[in-house]
């Protein structure tokens, strides 16, 4: 029996036409997988579904339960049992877990919040969802898979009958990824239907019932479990066959470009922890080199101390990039030595949604820009188009805002940004996460372009397969250490996690703190 039926949905916004006629059905109990690149109207989709985009401003009818649904309100979309987790976590870190379990729901007798009992259903709730937490934590201090399974609490608490989860491992490490993956199979046990927004292929094939692509706005096809196939998908999606997940590259690695020495780093808040414990490695011309490690290994907290000393303290070591000693002291200091850091988090920490794609650009190098200190703005417009062109950016104007561009398309601006300093060595941390397969392509192009001007690239990322794929040498670390290093032709998953496992068990032997 249906519990959603979504028909005709078109939506359009000035200049875009976002939904095209989407038909999506979601029968009760199932998980749908909904797929599509970045940009194909997917979370729009479920924006209209939820109430954030009210009745009015779409074309089409929704029915639920067989009756014509007309939200007016998220408030309206939750009374019903329809519960949305966005990508971007709805917490407060300074609120404690009970606080932010009931923030707008509040548990209240007489108009007066009754914290005991806030308390006793949070933690029944916690236990619902395997999370064995104190009420009282504050969410700050807890991880983004556990803040994952508080939200989902959230839900809970709201007596949820369709939960949509939209790219809910997207930031997640692949045990805590395994543990929602897990959940979800429960709460469908139960009797929760599930829509699941995702990019990874190998989990949607794990845990969906059906799944639905969407390209450019309109619905292509929706297939059962059984003609469930990545390859499949990847076709509907992108609208041809992608027989290479990687393209083609010939490695031909020059002189030795940038060489790390020693490099230690302290923990900037924890008064005697060493985060980076002397970790070394090498970047020729022309290479890209890979690092790879479990959360907490120190990849992320290496890329940033080195980058400027944008994190940690009593940072000690030696670089040497084109020959030369660098002096990475300050973010100035190191693009002058010719570093250039994309990071994890593009949203936070790598761009300025709420200003145009010409500013982003621009922002890292205004003397590029400027005259005798004052900023030409036609020069400034001038390189954004260049790199809207060469990075085949997808947006009508370099005028347009940030916020309002897919994963893919903002994460080739904050490229885009950095290749404008003209750096010898870019260090691309987790440069795909969260982007479709068909923009994850377009990145690796520009990364095998890059190597091909004789750049030298460090990829960090979660996902060995494209590690694996994509580049000629992998270092791999372990608790703030470089533990080994593998070339191109003898690398494999296998290894990688062997290494780990035996600098554990040599810590172990040696009775080290973990």
């Amino acid at each position: 029996m249906s519990l959603l039926e979504m028909r005709g949905i078109s939506k359009v916004f000035p200049g875009v036409r976002a939904l095209d006629h989407v038909n999506l059905v979601v029968e009760a109990g199932e998980i749908h997988a909904i797929c599509g690149e970045n940009g194909a109207g997917k979370s729009t989709l479920m924006k209209v579904l939820s109430g954030v985009y009210p009745a009015g401003s779409y074309e089409g009818e929704i029915f639920y339960d067989g009756v014509l649904l007309e939200n007016r309100s998220i408030r309206d979309s939750e009374g019903k049992g329809i519960i949305i987790i966005h990508q971007e976590l709805a917490l407060v870190p300074l609120l404690s877990i009970a606080e932010n379990m009931f923030l707008g729901n509040e548990v209240a007798r007489h108009g007066v919040i009754s914290w005991p009992e806030a308390f006793r259903r949070t933690g029944e709730l916690l236990a619902m969802v395997g999370l064995a937490e104190a009420p009282g934590t504050p969410v700050g201090k807890l991880g983004v898979g556990k803040q994952q399974l508080i939200e989902i609490a959230k839900a809970l608490a709201k007596n949820v009958r369709l939960l949509i989860l939209d790219e809910p491992t997207a930031a997640l490490q692949e045990n805590d990824s395994q543990k929602l993956l897990d959940l979800m199979l429960e709460l469908k046990a139960q009797g929760v239907t599930q829509i699941l927004i995702s990019h990874k292929l190998n989990e949607i094939r794990r845990v969906a019932d059906r799944v639905t692509v969407i390209r450019d706005g309109a619905t292509v096809s929706t297939m059962d479990k059984a003609e469930i196939t990545e390859d499949r998908i990847i076709r509907e999606m992108v609208g041809r066959d992608m027989a290479h997940r990687y393209p083609d590259r010939i490695s031909t690695p020059g002189d030795m470009l940038m060489e790390v020495r020693d490099w230690t780093v302290w923990h900037p808040e924890q008064a005697g922890r060493k985060v980076i414990r002397g970790a070394g490695f090498t970047v020729r011309r022309g290479e890209i080199v890979g690092i790879a490690g479990l959360m907490g290994s120190g990849r992320t907290e290496l890329a940033m101390s080195l980058f400027g000393q944008s994190y940690g303290r009593d940072i000690s070591g030696e670089v040497g990039i084109g020959g030369v000693p660098a002096d990475l002291s300050t973010v100035t200091k190191a693009v002058a030595a010719g570093l250039a850091y994309v990071t994890e988090d593009r949203k936070a920490l790598g761009l300025i949604l709420e200003e145009p794609i010409v500013k982003n650009i621009s922002l890292a190098n205004l003397p590029g820009v400027s005259e005798h200190g004052v900023l030409d703005k036609r020069r400034e417009a001038a390189v954004a188009e260049k790199y809207r062109k060469a990075l085949a950016i997808r947006t009508p104007s370099v005028q347009q805002r940030v916020m309002n561009l897919s994963g893919g398309n903002q994460q080739k601006v904050v490229l885009s940004k950095w290749l404008f300093t003209d750096p010898q060595v870019l260090i691309l941390d987790e440069p795909t996460r969260g982007i479709d397969v068909g923009a994850k392509y377009e990145i690796y192009t520009i990364m095998n372009d890059l190597a091909a001007q004789g750049r030298g690239v460090v990829m960090i990322s979660s996902e060995m397969p494209e590690l694996l794929g994509m580049c000629d040498r992998i270092y791999v670390m372990n608790e703030g250490r470089i533990v080994g290093e593998l070339a191109r032709a003898e690398a494999s998953q296998e290894r990688i996690m062997a290494m780990i496992i035996r600098d554990n068990d040599s810590k172990a032997g040696k009775g080290e703190a973990a």
